[in-house]
């Protein structure tokens, strides 16, 4: 994902969020909030809609979220029932949101790469006995609480980007 992608105003009634674009973030904030955090957490629903939070290892590569999980997992469940997760960063005071769709990584080229990454990142492979995922979101929400609601920010993503 560029730069270039159009960023907007969420919609949050009642929070005093102004329509104009003045104090929006930029991309990069969403960049790097992600690429630099640790921890993260992932939430999801079975297929009774039972929620299920849980805070994940990840990496942020390439305008996506990677992260794994146990086969035996409740989130692996979930994930296999209804691939739609939210994930966030762990701080409320710098606040990066994304929403969509998880699909299982499969390309050999690409979980290479993301071992590599991960090697640099936790000093261990992502890819191995356990699932790998790949979130591209469709909706990313951000904002700093020290200037919210100023900063709140919304980026709406097709799935190919």
């Amino acid at each position: 994902m560029d730069n270039d992608k159009q960023a907007g105003r969420p919609h949050m009634p009642g929070y005093g969020i102004e329509a104009g674009a003045e104090g929006q973030l930029t991309w990069s904030y969403v960049d790097e909030g992600m690429a630099a955090a640790r921890n993260y957490w992932v939430s999801s629903a079975g297929p009774d809609g039972k929620p299920h939070a849980a805070p994940v290892w990840g990496l942020w590569h390439a305008g996506a979220f990677y992260f794994s999980t146990g086969e035996r997992t409740v989130k692996q469940r979930n994930l296999h029932a209804n691939p739609e997760v939210v994930v966030h960063l762990e701080s409320g005071d710098d606040s990066v949101i994304l929403e969509g769709r998880v699909a299982r990584v499969k390309n050999e080229a690409l979980g290479k790469a993301l071992d590599a990454l991960y090697q640099e990142k936790y000093g261990f492979p992502i890819m191995g006995e356990h699932p790998t995922y790949a979130l591209r979101p469709r909706k990313v929400l951000a904002w700093r609480e020290a200037d919210f609601p100023k900063t709140a920010t919304r980026w709406l993503l097709d799935e190919d980007s």
